[in-house]
């Protein structure tokens, strides 16, 4: 059998649901412009290349365009797929090399537990079109590393929105985390939705490095460590975060193989 490449869909327990991701374990490096050309014929918002290196694994992560230093669903992805396929014992750790440091995840029966840097986010000036871009009244408007994060007024405006990604990808950052506390009588602590115009991604179905920022916002408003979160995507996705203080958040999903197939050249 060549190479082989799954597809896996992530923060869900049934197909056709989550954040699908790419997933390639080599049996030794590729380079850079084979893994592009790869990701842009997966064509999904990220593919994930892993090779066995010293006590884990090196992964990298990319969209049909760029590579990513960061991707939440594609790790929970690789790791289902190093557990699922014999890579690893249940018992035993993944550990990730990344542009993003060591990341450490755990298989805890049918949720995968992933160990991942925080993301603080600080109050800025909103660009002028933000607010028109998106369609919705922002309510705070935060910066990160990822991008900007904007809370609106309620779960029903998150789930609602319509924006317009050409002007979205004019703004200095384009991406944005659009989030608010869930309705009274819901399940979930928080909502969000995450758009990336500027990485060829208009919406994300399910964005673990999202959670990185919203489990420090979160925590500060709702003054609570541990959320059941939902990303309202039309696809739409679970996270449980677990975050209390410090520098390092934890993030649990569940993953389901969707497809498997062979390199033909």
């Amino acid at each position: 059998m060549g190479l082989v490449i799954f597809q896996v869909d992530a923060f869900t327990n049934r197909c056709f649901a989550g954040n699908p991701a790419a997933v390639c374990v080599l049996s030794e490096c590729r380079d850079d412009g084979w893994m592009q050309s790869v990701a842009q014929e997966m064509n999904l918002s990220e593919t994930a290349f892993l090779v066995r290196q010293d006590e884990g694994f090196s992964l990298r992560w990319f969209t049909p365009m760029v590579e990513v230093p960061l991707c939440g669903h594609a790790t929970l992805a690789s790791a289902h797929v190093l557990w699922s396929e014999g890579h690893l014992l249940s018992d035993q750790v993944a550990r990730f090399y990344t542009k993003s440091g060591v990341l450490i995840a755990k298989c805890l029966g049918e949720w995968i537990e992933l160990d991942f840097p925080v993301n603080v986010s600080h109050v800025t000036v909103a660009p002028p079109d933000l607010s028109a871009a998106l369609g919705v009244p922002c309510k705070s408007v935060l910066q990160n590393s990822l991008g900007y994060l904007v809370e609106v007024e309620s779960e029903d405006l998150v789930r609602q929105m319509q924006p317009n990604f050409q002007v979205l990808k004019t703004l200095p950052m384009a991406k944005v985390i659009v989030t608010s506390q869930a309705n009274s009588d819901s399940e979930y602590d928080f909502v969000s939705r995450f758009f990336a115009p500027g990485v060829g991604i208009d919406e994300d179905p399910v964005t673990g490095s999202a959670h990185c920022c919203l489990a420090a916002f979160w925590r500060d408003r709702l003054h609570q460590d541990e959320f059941l979160a939902f990303q309202a995507s039309r696809r739409g996705g679970v996270v449980k975060v677990r975050y209390s203080g410090g520098d390092r958040v934890l993030l649990s999903g569940q993953a389901v193989t969707v497809m498997r197939g062979e390199f033909m050249t």
